[in-house]
């Protein structure tokens, strides 16, 4: 077998980011008081409380559904999801996580922490520029398009294969690692994605999962909350 037996893509729990943008926005005020960087974005109360549902949620399952291996993005929010579920989960033995930095969130250069307000009031041109090329193909300063987080999806998944076939395995990342991942496995396109979004969001905690048939991942959950109360 040439591929994982079993991919499943985590996206974080709630971060103080995802509330401090929700509420600028529910305010209609640009800004947000978060300082630092994404990389060191935490977990709000919220965002732990989902991670341990997730890994009381993983704790009750079958040996079967119970990961081989886990890949963590370095954020953070990331390692402490992981950390609290593995915490949760300490009985069933699952190995530590390995960090891969090509999990990250998509760069978003001179724009981090941003939120679209904040970008139009104090770069506007990048705005309009945005709005001309729309959300996947554009590049803020110093940042990434989609197809560049595809991109390092695609050879992370490259090496999980190579090294975890067979095996069932785990990721830990963002949502757009899940929407690159999609891109990548289904040769969806981004504008395909974007309906599918608009409908089913991927939530905090929330599971993707492929499972391998003939040698190829297939799709057999999106952004599923089984542990959610």
């Amino acid at each position: 077998m040439d591929t994982v037996a079993e991919l499943t893509i985590v996206r974080h729990g709630q971060s103080v980011a995802n509330v401090a943008f929700a509420e600028a926005h529910a305010r209609g005020v640009a800004t947000h008081g978060l300082t630092g960087s994404d990389a060191d974005i935490p977990l709000s109360p919220s965002g732990r409380r989902q991670a341990t549902r997730l890994g009381r949620w993983l704790a009750a399952q079958p040996a079967d559904r119970h990961p081989d291996h886990v890949v963590c993005s370095p954020y953070r929010r990331a390692r402490q999801t992981w950390a609290r579920v593995a915490d949760t989960t300490a009985t069933l033995g699952v190995t530590p996580v390995d960090l891969d930095g090509r999990l990250v969130d998509r760069l978003m250069g001179e724009l981090e922490l941003l939120t679209p307000l904040m970008i139009a009031e104090r770069f506007p041109a990048e705005a309009a520029r945005l709005a001309t090329d729309g959300p996947y193909a554009y590049r803020p300063p110093g940042g990434e398009t989609f197809d560049d987080v595809a991109a390092r999806v695609r050879a992370t998944l490259a090496d999980l294969h190579r090294r975890h076939a067979g095996r069932r395995v785990w990721l830990v990342a963002h949502d757009a690692v899940v929407v690159a991942a999609r891109h990548v496995l289904e040769g969806l396109s981004f504008a395909d994605l974007d309906a599918i979004l608009a409908t089913t969001p991927v939530a905090n905690t929330s599971l993707t999962r492929y499972v391998a048939t003939h040698g190829r991942l297939d799709l057999v959950e999106f952004a599923a909350v089984p542990h959610a109360p």
